[in-house]
């Protein structure tokens, strides 16, 4: 399963449920390309619900005893540090994101200072690769879109 730009586009299509907050998550069987979970932001219901936990939840809904290492979650924008220790706690041993944290906040995103690869190295049992910049120009395109409007509406 090499096709990360085919699953970061569904991630896009999802972020557009969420035009101000284009958080958009996809998670997928590593083996059979099944898309499995997916997700966006809904941080006006609740904080925590990132596209990321938003996904996380779906897949354990649905099949609440998989194996996270036969999977990948894709998203629009590197994982917060919340995030990213929840997609450790999942089990999920690989994330592909477009934006990165740098990106977003020289964008005006406020965003916690720590990168997904810094939890991913703190956190010596668990495994995790992590791959980022795919279709990073379509993703930061949703956030300067989003940012922009924000920074109009002031």
């Amino acid at each position: 399963m090499n096709d990360h730009k085919h699953y970061m586009q569904r991630a896009i299509e999802l972020a557009a449920n969420v035009p101000d907050y284009p958080f958009g998550a996809v998670i997928v069987d590593r083996g059979n390309g099944k898309i499995l979970a997916e997700g966006w932001n809904k941080s006006l219901i609740n904080p925590i619900f990132h596209g990321e936990i938003d996904a996380i939840n779906q897949l354990v809904r649905s099949k609440p005893r998989i194996d996270g290492k036969d999977l990948v979650l894709y998203t629009t924008a590197e994982p917060c540090p919340m995030c990213q220790g929840a997609i450790l706690w999942t089990g999920i041993e690989m994330v592909v994101f477009g934006t990165s944290i740098r990106s977003l906040q020289n964008m005006g995103w406020r965003q916690i200072d720590i990168l997904a690869e810094e939890v991913i190295r703190r956190s010596p049992s668990w495994r995790c690769a992590i791959v980022g910049g795919i279709l990073e120009e379509e993703c930061d395109a949703l956030f300067e879109l989003a940012i922009s409007r924000r920074d109009q509406a002031k």
